[in-house]
């Protein structure tokens, strides 16, 4: 029973019972915090977040219903939903126990209690939580790409069929799409899942460093080579590796990369003797299919190797039925974090958020979410609090000879609108884009 990394917090009027218990599980967790009364619950949450909760069931004298403890259950699933809580009482039958586990509970102790039975149940209890944390962690990928567009739907079936083969697969997309994300999402729904994924950001690595941390060096064969060490590739032995932002990469290093691939070996620096290696393969870049195949900048033949199926993560602007789905995600996501548990996204600040641009996309929408629940001082999340970064939004330098792409599009947009009198529908028909495309656009030129 390893609870030494637990944190534990019992609520019970009974002093007698607080001492007994702090006697009993001092020695074998991490930390163990004590309330005589409910009322301090929902501080005491706000201040530290615990993994099990004791709960005493009845805490007015002469009242035995187990109601109070009910009701402080549903308070703390509300408040820390991942938090366990095991429920005691001296005055417990069938029905209460079954009303607790049913208001998620996840243990229902009589007193007097054996103290073998109690260490149990909170070993179980944590041995739950910190599965159901792996699990969160491993998952939560998933929940980034949520989408009911066609074009995502699309997409997530064409990457279900491909994580299940060991084909080497390209992902290609603007920044903050989800490219890493995606990439997770196939490698947990592939055979190597229960291996090793290995993700390396290339742009980060310099031409000195390339070698080194992808292929690993011995002792002494450079300067600061001060012991033996494996590189990313040989980390991810069995799994997957994930080369991020595979298009900055010089041609000198893409000419070792195919090497590595096509001998499916690699050889450390300072070393002669080679290491078979046993990967999935999985790249990204941001840059599109045309300018990979330019071979002044990308070498073909590394190209077909990394490339056996691509999969095309669309820009959030032509993803507008997912705004407000995403929206709505990173809303729970964040007011969960900053305590704010009854915080719902008005129908003003959806208006809003629909009708932009969002060139940073999905990343840009996270942290745009994030600022405004911080900012919100009331239940509802409103257009006020929907702040867009200037660190996104394109510069636009006009003159009366400005033949930069988004004047083109000012101009087209204002000459259609005039030639349907103003009709949006018709207007958008011709353009080929939804109304929504249309208003973020009118938006975006002050139309």
């Amino acid at each position: 029973m390893k609870l030494k990394d637990s944190t534990i917090l019992i609520v019970d009027d009974d002093l007698d019972v607080l001492t007994a218990v702090r006697l009993l599980l001092k020695p074998l967790v991490k930390s163990i915090d004590f309330s005589r009364y409910p009322d301090e619950l929902k501080s005491l949450l706000k201040e530290k977040e615990y993994d099990i909760i004791l709960l005493d069931m009845n805490f007015r004298s002469g009242i035995q219903s187990g109601n109070e403890g009910l009701y402080w259950l549903k308070e703390i699933k509300r408040i820390r939903p991942e938090t366990q809580v095991i429920l005691i009482t001296a005055y417990g039958d069938i029905d209460l126990a079954v009303r607790s586990l049913k208001e998620g509970a996840e243990d229902f102790v009589l007193k007097p209690w054996q103290n073998e039975k109690l260490i149990g149940s909170i070993s179980d209890a944590f041995q739950k939580k910190k599965k159901s944390h792996s699990l969160q962690a491993a998952q939560l990928p998933e929940v980034s790409l949520l989408g009911e567009s066609e074009i995502m739907k699309s997409l997530m079936i064409k990457a279900e069929k491909v994580a299940a083969t060991d084909a080497n697969i390209l992902i290609l997309g603007e920044n903050g799409t989800g490219k890493d994300v995606l990439a997770s999402i196939i490698h947990f729904h592939s055979i190597r899942a229960d291996k090793p994924l290995v993700k390396v950001d290339l742009g980060a690595l310099t031409e000195s460093l390339f070698e080194s941390e992808l292929f690993g060096h011995k002792k002494g064969s450079f300067t600061d080579a001060k012991e033996d060490r494996i590189g990313r590739i040989e980390a991810a032995q069995g799994g997957t590796l994930f080369l991020d932002e595979i298009g900055n990469i010089s041609l000198t290093q893409q000419a070792k990369l195919l090497t590595v691939i096509q001998n499916r070996h690699i050889t450390r620096i300072g070393s002669n003797v080679p290491s078979q290696i046993d990967i999935r393969l999985i790249s990204a870049t941001n840059l599109p299919m045309s300018e990979l195949a330019n071979e002044h900048r990308f070498r073909r033949d590394l190209l077909y190797r990394i490339n056996t199926v691509d999969l095309v993560l669309p820009p959030l602007r032509e993803r507008d039925q997912d705004i407000e789905l995403l929206a709505k995600h990173f809303l729970k996501q964040y007011a969960q974090k900053y305590f704010k548990p009854d915080l719902v996204l008005g129908e003003q600040a959806v208006s809003k958020l629909m009708t932009y641009s969002w060139p940073g996309n999905i990343r840009e929408l996270q942290y745009t979410i994030e600022r405004a629940v911080i900012l919100c001082d009331k239940n509802e999340l409103t257009a006020n609090e929907i702040i867009f970064s200037s660190l996104e939004t394109p510069i636009e330098h006009k003159s009366d000879h400005d033949f930069s792409l988004s004047n083109v599009e000012k101009n087209t947009v204002i000459k259609v609108l005039e030639k349907h009198n103003g009709n949006i529908s018709k207007a958008a028909k011709e353009l080929g884009i939804t109304r929504t495309a249309l208003y973020r656009r009118l938006s975006k030129y002050e139309i």
